[in-house]
């Protein structure tokens, strides 16, 4: 059972080094001054802003028929920032930057600890309605999910699990809300 135990610890810390590993790779492509801007930018509109331009774009570009979508990303977001303080709680994982002192974040942090990442949960729970309601978007929502994806990578926020992890939560909790309340909203022909 020690073997067990000692050679899990192992596993686990060389899975943590590789990430780690990658953070690095990510953050050095944020070397450049206009790279590193937009990583900034990115993680600052995930923030909340980006969703408000989610939701007037969305609107432009189909009218009311996109209102179902966006109150179900609304409603999505809202259900999972109920679930995820308690899981970062619970795991208590620290950011990259925490661990390793050579990385600097790139902008401040806003709680505590890295697993799951809010901003790819939050961003997942919004694109899912709108990806259910018109699935021709699905290649643009897939690029400015890999974009914010990589500016918290960039910026030394998250480990790539962080990411997984935040995008597995928010659709796993985001797609059954969103089809049935989708379905529940749809015009009877």
């Amino acid at each position: 059972m020690a073997q067990m135990v000692s050679g899990g610890r192992i596993g686990r810390a060389w899975l943590s080094a590789v990430e780690l590993s990658i953070v690095h790779g990510f953050v050095m492509t944020a070397r450049p001054a206009a790279l590193r801007s937009l990583a900034v930018t990115l993680s600052w509109l995930g923030n909340g802003w980006a969703y408000l331009a989610i939701a007037v774009g969305s609107v432009v570009a189909a009218g009311s028929r996109a209102l179902p979508a966006i109150a179900v990303g609304i409603l999505n977001a809202g259900v999972l920032h109920c679930l995820y303080p308690s899981i970062k709680r619970c795991i208590g994982r620290p950011r990259p930057f925490q661990r390793d002192p050579t990385l600097t974040p790139l902008l401040r942090v806003l709680d505590e600890y890295s697993f799951p990442s809010g901003h790819a949960m939050t961003l997942s729970a919004a694109l899912v309605p709108l990806v259910l309601a018109f699935p021709a978007i699905i290649m643009p929502a897939v690029a400015v999910w890999c974009l914010l994806a990589w500016a918290r990578l960039a910026s030394a926020h998250h480990y790539p699990s962080d990411v997984v992890a935040g995008a597995v939560l928010g659709v796993g909790v985001s797609y059954p809300l969103s089809y049935y309340a989708l379905a529940a909203s749809a015009p009877v022909p």
